[in-house]
């Protein structure tokens, strides 16, 4: 057995490190999109995310007296809950939409900043993300930034002290997959923080083509639950995240015009 596979033969020994603290899965999911939240939590178990994540503005946390709240079918004991500010389009909404789940979590502050520019392709605005980052950041938040696969972007927004740069796939949604992988590399090659992709998965190869590249996760939503099979999709996307990171360490061969023999031609028998 190589050495290669003994280290990685475990989840725990190669763990994903967020702020220090180390995951086993490197599979970040959501909690939305679901027929209710008992599927929900199927399908977030089946994929065994630790980390999941929810809109703030649309998810009820406690804020909604007599509905169903998220924390009772979806322990905070049992994952890590990523708060996000999804339908936030200024820096000033998205600072208070976190310092609202701070307040609802009890002092929360690993949170996933999302400031978008446009209703109809929901890309960030960029200028805006920077501004929120900036404040979140002096007020001890915790911040797993969504951007674009912008590079110097991507870079920034870690030295400003993000935890974890999140470029997208493709728009929110689209299910289009890696529509420029050769910008996700060059993200994940500059990083020294985590890279995980977010927004644009769309199935299984999705997923391990990101992971190919050498994202440390990635974390998807309507990819699950839009599935005709959430639950069947969840396992496929558990499996995916999986094979791609091996694959990644494994080193695919590089590519060629033309053939190569698969066996070897020196020494024939005759």
């Amino acid at each position: 057995m190589s050495t290669q596979i003994q280290q990685q033969g475990s989840a725990s020994k190669d763990p994903l490190v967020i702020d220090g603290i180390e995951y086993q899965s490197r599979l970040l999911v959501g909690t939305a999109k679901y027929e209710n939240l008992q599927q929900a939590k199927q399908a977030i178990d089946i994929s065994g995310a630790e980390i999941i994540t929810m809109a703030v503005r649309r998810t009820n946390l406690g804020q909604q007296e007599g509905e169903p709240n998220l924390l009772d079918i979806l322990s905070p004991q049992d994952y890590t809950y990523l708060p996000n500010t999804a339908g936030c389009y200024s820096a000033d909404d998205a600072v208070r939409t976190c310092r609202l789940a701070r307040e609802l979590l009890d002092g929360h502050s690993l949170v996933k900043l999302e400031v978008l520019g446009d209703e109809k392709t929901l890309f960030p605005d960029v200028a805006e993300t920077f501004k929120a980052a900036e404040t979140l950041i002096k007020e001890g938040f915790k911040i797993m930034v969504y951007t674009n696969d912008d590079p110097i972007a991507a870079k920034q927004l870690e030295e400003m002290g993000c935890v974890a740069v999140m470029p997208l796939a493709a728009p929110i949604g689209s299910g289009l997959g890696i529509r420029n992988p050769y910008n996700i590399a060059t993200i994940v090659e500059n990083a020294g923080v985590p890279i995980l992709v977010d927004a644009g998965v769309g199935t299984a190869s999705d997923a391990a083509i990101a992971m190919e590249l050498g994202c440390d996760g990635l974390l998807m939503q309507t990819a699950i639950a839009g599935a005709r099979d959430p639950l069947l999709m969840a396992s496929a996307m558990k499996k995916a995240v999986q094979a791609g990171r091996e694959a990644y360490h494994a080193g695919r061969i590089p590519k060629k015009r033309y053939a190569t023999a698969s066996s070897p031609v020196d020494g024939l028998f005759f």
